[in-house]
């Protein structure tokens, strides 16, 4: 297996124990924002959602990324407005992808459409960059310094 392939361990979505833990992002086009995700990290659609506004699922190595069109207020969030965020340059919270190459993983998710916003740059013991999905999300991608430990 390629530093780059996804670990083929299967994670369930809803859980038949425990927990598990998913990503949710409001997206303008459910479906372009399904293709890309597998598109460029291999990610495995488990549901495209349907027009009446249910959202889309899909595994993205050991988690899963739900994709919804947004809307509201419902009567489990009556405040609350999902939309996709109208500047894409200020951001409260993003993706953080952990990888063993980095410019392995550069190279390749380029070459699948991926959009950087940088090359990868070295930065507090690590080396990083950033992707923008469709919707202008960024998605941090990162390798670790050789000997840098977390926890």
């Amino acid at each position: 297996m390629s530093q780059v392939e996804v670990d083929k361990k299967t994670y369930h979505m809803p859980p038949k124990e425990g927990f598990t833990v998913a990503h949710f992002l409001t997206v303008a086009d459910v479906e372009r924002s399904l293709r890309f995700y597998e598109k460029v990290f291999g990610g495995r659609i488990e549901s495209r959602g349907d027009k009446s506004g249910a959202p889309g699922y899909l595994q993205i190595a050991n988690t899963w990324l739900i994709v919804n069109p947004g809307g509201g207020p419902t009567p489990d969030k009556p405040t609350v407005i999902l939309s996709v965020p109208p500047d894409p340059d200020k951001v409260s919270s993003f993706m953080n992808i952990r990888v063993a190459d980095i410019q392995a993983c550069y190279k390749l998710w380029r070459s699948r459409g991926a959009e950087f916003i940088t090359e990868p740059k070295p930065k507090y013991g690590e080396t990083r960059c950033y992707i923008r999905d469709p919707d202008g999300y960024i998605i941090e991608v990162g390798q670790s310094n050789p000997g840098v430990t977390y926890g």
